[in-house]
């Protein structure tokens, strides 16, 4: 069904009984024309526009868990396309202009909120790279202001200005970024994809890939066998695990990201901030919870948990930026996997494997990325992989 005022105004006097479920839980078909490893956000949107965009119905979005239970319900919900790189602006601006269309595209509050994003400098050596990096925005046609210390303190008067370690001498302000709903994102995804005929499958994880004669079969799972002749991996921290099950090596590491959540306060800041002095992001939910993180840690890692040391870094960050912070209690932390490419470079491309498609190494970036399977990525941002008995190597820089 569709979301519309009068929808609601009607289920509001109906006691909500009409509404249906926001997708199907379908059990596997035998056979599917593509399937896709992952129902995160990149999995999600591929089945989606895959239905949309090339009018492939006959697809399956396979999750080993509930929609929402990967990383996609484990990050800061930061949007932006404040890059430098010729590569990296233009892709990421595509993506933006996605974000910007999403809900009414998806008919779904996906919660976007385009509240800004802005980078602090505390040197002259960083306030130089902050107006470079504006500089080639504007060329590629994005959105950039170069603020002073002044104007920074008129938009954000509850920072630290007077820390005569990391003074605030300005920064670099996208207004068009800002933050979206993570788990809304994905349920927005699954259910719209969903509508098109795509077979959201949750709790079935991916046990093997078979492939015979340099040709992908289909995949094996915990519910059975799934045919199918094009297969695309999307599955973010464990891409090189489900990888190897194909015999490709790939060259990602994976790392644990935490984030933080404090109690929920009266609106303090209206915007996203992030650190010129160390790795540190804060912003403000609608619950008025402070959401912030940092760095990843720094080992290899697949559980969804973090260590105390960065806890202790995160928490020196927030309260150097925000001496307020200091009295506010720590609700939770989380963690999510995040697959760790080398050069920072995501991996878009054919493997070597006849059928079977890579998306992996994001980094910190896949969560702000639309992604959409027909958007051909400039340079920069691509990569192919190498012989199948040899590890995947990247074409282009990202960075």
């Amino acid at each position: 069904m569709s979301y519309s005022f009068l929808r609601i105004a009607r289920e509001a006097l109906r006691g909500g009984t009409g509404w249906s479920r926001a997708w199907r839980d379908p059990a596997p078909k035998p056979q599917y024309d593509a399937i896709v490893v992952g129902g995160g956000g990149h999995g999600l949107a591929t089945g989606y526009y895959l239905a949309k965009e090339h009018g492939l119905t006959n697809v399956a979005v396979l999750e080993r868990g509930w929609i929402g239970s990967g990383n996609a319900g484990r990050n800061t919900t930061i949007i932006r396309s404040n890059y430098l790189l010729p590569g990296n602006e233009p892709f990421y601006e595509h993506s933006m202009k996605l974000w910007e269309g999403l809900e009414q595209d998806l008919n779904f509050n996906t919660m976007v909120s385009q509240r800004g994003v802005l980078n602090l400098f505390h040197s002259d050596a960083a306030r130089d790279a902050a107006a470079r990096r504006g500089n080639a925005m504007r060329l590629n046609g994005v959105d950039a202001e170069l603020l002073d210390a002044a104007q920074v303190r008129a938009m954000v008067p509850q920072l630290e200005f007077a820390s005569t370690r990391f003074p605030i001498k300005g920064g670099l302000l996208q207004k068009r970024g800002g933050t979206a709903r993570h788990d809304a994102v994905v349920w927005g995804y699954a259910r719209a994809a969903d509508r098109r005929g795509v077979d959201i499958i949750q709790n079935c994880e991916v046990t093997g890939i078979r492939v015979e004669g340099g040709r992908v079969l289909g995949v094996e799972t915990t519910r059975g066998f799934i045919g199918s002749a094009k297969v695309g991996l999307a599955c973010a921290g464990h891409s090189s695990v489900v990888a190897a099950m194909a015999g490709l090596r790939l060259p990602i590491e994976s790392h644990v990201l935490q984030a933080f959540v404090s109690e929920a306060i009266k609106p303090m800041i209206d915007t996203v901030v992030t650190f010129g002095a160390g790795h540190f992001y804060i912003s403000q939910s609608d619950k008025g919870s402070l959401v912030f993180g940092g760095d990843i840690d720094g080992y290899n890692s697949y559980a969804q948990r973090g260590n105390m040391p960065l806890v202790e870094d995160v928490a020196e960050a927030c309260v150097a930026l925000l001496p307020q912070s200091s009295r506010l209690r720590m609700l939770r932390s989380w963690g999510g996997v995040m697959d760790m490419s080398m050069d920072g470079s995501p991996i878009i491309d054919r493997t070597p494997i006849d059928g079977l498609y890579l998306n992996a190494g994001w980094c910190y970036g896949g969560f702000w990325l639309v992604f959409r399977p027909h958007h051909r990525p400039q340079r920069g941002a691509r990569a192919e992989c190498g012989d199948a008995a040899g590890p995947v190597r990247q074409r282009c820089r990202h960075r």
